[in-house]
């Protein structure tokens, strides 16, 4: 048993740095980049209270992105990033489904649904061994 955890321990940190970052990066953006990403783009799909919602939805994908980059909580972490793809599913894609067809969808979707099929991953799967969590907790994890 020990081995799959050896051997996965370097894929489970590049998917935390990889989905960490996005996130981190995404969060960034809706302050930095407003119109774009942040409070234009909240008003644009029809938030109520959209800098509310923007600024919010930033603070949780910087916060939980560092968590997810330090392996630290990571699944508790993980829950809040799982909400805010399916909240994005459900306001910004599935409107394309319905009213454009599967392959437009299909398109615009691609990046979100490898988004949280990630999260999902490490949320089940755990931080892994070169994580705080590990670090911290090493007498939880029967290696």
């Amino acid at each position: 048993m020990k081995d799959i955890f050896k051997t996965s321990a370097t894929f489970i940190v590049a998917l935390r740095i990889l989905v960490g970052l996005i996130f981190f990066f995404e969060g960034i953006q809706k302050f930095i980049r407003p119109e774009e990403v942040g409070l234009g783009r909240f008003a644009k799909i029809g938030f109520e209270n959209p800098e509310f919602w923007a600024h919010f939805t930033g603070i949780f994908e910087i916060f939980c992105g560092l968590l997810v980059l330090l392996g630290l909580v990571m699944r508790i972490a993980i829950i809040p990033l799982i909400v805010i793809m399916a909240v994005a599913f459900i306001e910004t894609k599935w409107p394309i489904l319905i009213e454009q067809g599967f392959w437009p969808f299909a398109h615009e979707y691609r990046t979100d649904l490898l988004m949280t099929v990630l999260l999902i991953y490490l949320l089940v799967y755990g931080a892994g061994i070169n994580s705080l969590d590990y670090k911290i907790y090493k007498s939880k994890y029967q290696l």
